[in-house]
């Protein structure tokens, strides 16, 4: 018989209530750290990091973080820089989170404030305005009066 323990695994019902909790920790950390502006890395002086999510893979060995620039976007140099920063980035977030193993940081662009603005100028377009308008064609009911 199988004793092995079933691991819950983020599937099509998504991520465990687990790797929710710990990714907002691993954000609040990196926050942290990003407020503090640590870093000897010329590319990062003076950079304004806004961390908008992290998510956690299963195992919670991995975060990707989604950063995004204040007022302007990260340029591929940072990008680089957070990627060579990662070692102490992930030293921090150890000292700040108690975990088994502390999880190695990925970095990606936050598109999401991108694609809200972008679904929003596809909203106002005159064309999506008009078939919005509509009204709305009844249903065709059996007319009550008809009935035998």
């Amino acid at each position: 018989m199988d004793r092995t323990p079933s691991v819950r695994k983020a599937g099509p019902e998504g991520p465990s209530q687990r790797q929710l909790r710990v990714a907002e920790e691993i954000r609040h950390a990196l926050s942290a750290v990003f407020v503090r502006e640590e870093f000897r890395d010329p590319d990062l002086f003076d950079l304004k990091v806004t961390v908008t999510e992290v998510r956690a893979s299963p195992d919670l060995k991995h975060m990707t973080a989604f950063v995004s620039g204040l007022g302007k976007d990260l340029t591929p140099a940072q990008f680089a820089a957070l990627k060579r920063v990662q070692p102490f980035l992930r030293t921090q977030v150890a000292k700040a989170v108690r975990l088994r193993v502390a999880p190695e940081l990925h970095f990606q662009p936050d598109t999401a404030l991108d694609y809200a603005m972008h679904i929003s100028k596809v909203m106002q377009d005159p064309v999506v305005q008009q078939d919005l308008s509509k009204p709305a064609e009844p249903a065709s009911q059996p007319d009550p009066e008809s009935r035998d």
